[in-house]
């Protein structure tokens, strides 16, 4: 899969600032614990994904709203500081900026909570004022971090402009409109995602294939599964196909996911076929892992292997 258009991405999504606490072991309810560090970063799946397609070199517009506090100011200087287009990235007295407070634990694994706020202060007809860009963009990318109602318009506008999408269904829900589907070129969930938009259960390459075949039946046109150290799965009427992952020393999954979607989104944009970028982004994800954080933990082009880039 490729695009004809220019290769610019447009992301619609949240930002929030990542509270990350790392912590000896999960909390039980009621229990108070003592954490071994701490660090604050700017996140949000949307910024997430932009900033690593920015990283990585392509053009980048963001389209999500800030509050008007330190968290919203700081968030569009770090968008900037990468080189993302924030003509779109909205402000308002109504709502504080989001948030996500982020334990961790010594394996790597994580446990986070997100608070929108002004990110589902966007607009529809916010949206639409983006429509030129959407249009001349290579790709649309989305997630469900803001919500659903606007997702769903931006991937409609997409639609009537002829810009291919991508849609990481994270955090996922039980239950999308049919027309979500319908309107997704690349339906990208991790394996937890899988399991509760399917009800299937998840442990091989085989029954995600099963849970991938699944999600076409409801009119997406290609699934690519995220499956953390066995890297992905791509599901299509071509097929499938497995492409694992380099074995790493995991210290942060944080953001493992959304360095993915980023890289994936770039690789594509740049006109490779849908197996190599799909890849190339495991092998940028697999980088992110072996660092702390969520976008410090993506890496700069200057550390990536130049096999990787190469086009």
């Amino acid at each position: 899969m490729s695009s004809n258009k220019s290769g610019q991405i447009t992301v619609v999504g949240a930002n929030m600032i990542d509270l990350i606490a790392y912590v000896p072991r999960f909390l039980n309810v009621g229990e108070t614990l003592h954490g071994t560090e701490f660090q604050m970063g700017y996140g949000g799946k949307g910024a997430n994904q932009a900033v690593m397609a920015a990283k990585l070199g392509s053009k980048v517009v963001m389209v999500t709203k800030i509050g008007e506090d330190v968290f919203g100011s700081g968030t569009r200087e770090n968008l900037e500081k990468y080189g993302i287009d924030t003509t779109f990235v909205l402000s308002t007295s109504k709502a504080f900026s989001g948030v996500a407070p982020i334990a961790v634990v010594p394996e790597g694994q994580n446990e986070i909570v997100i608070v929108s706020g002004a990110n589902n202060l966007l607009t529809t007809s916010e949206i639409d004022a983006v429509r030129d860009q959407i249009a001349k963009s290579a790709y649309l990318v989305c997630q469900l971090e803001i919500d659903l109602a606007l997702t769903l318009h931006a991937l409609r506008v997409a639609r009537s402009v002829g810009t291919p999408t991508i849609l990481n269904p994270a955090p996922a829900v039980e239950s999308l409109p049919p027309e979500i589907y319908e309107l997704t070129d690349i339906f990208c969930p991790n394996e937890t995602e899988t399991a509760i938009l399917t009800g299937l259960k998840i442990d091989s390459v085989a029954s995600a294939e099963i849970a991938a075949h699944e999600l076409l039946s409801r009119g997406v046109k290609t699934v690519l599964i995220t499956l953390g150290e066995n890297g992905c799965l791509i599901v299509n009427s071509e097929g499938a196909i497995h492409i694992p992952a380099d074995k790493v020393k995991v210290v942060d999954t944080t953001g493992a996911g959304d360095a993915f979607v980023g890289a994936l989104a770039h690789f594509l944009a740049l006109g490779l076929t849908l197996k190599n970028a799909a890849t190339r982004a495991v092998k940028v994800a697999s980088i992110s892992v072996q660092g702390k954080g969520t976008q410090s933990s993506f890496p700069e082009r200057s550390a990536i292997p130049a096999e990787i880039l190469a086009t």
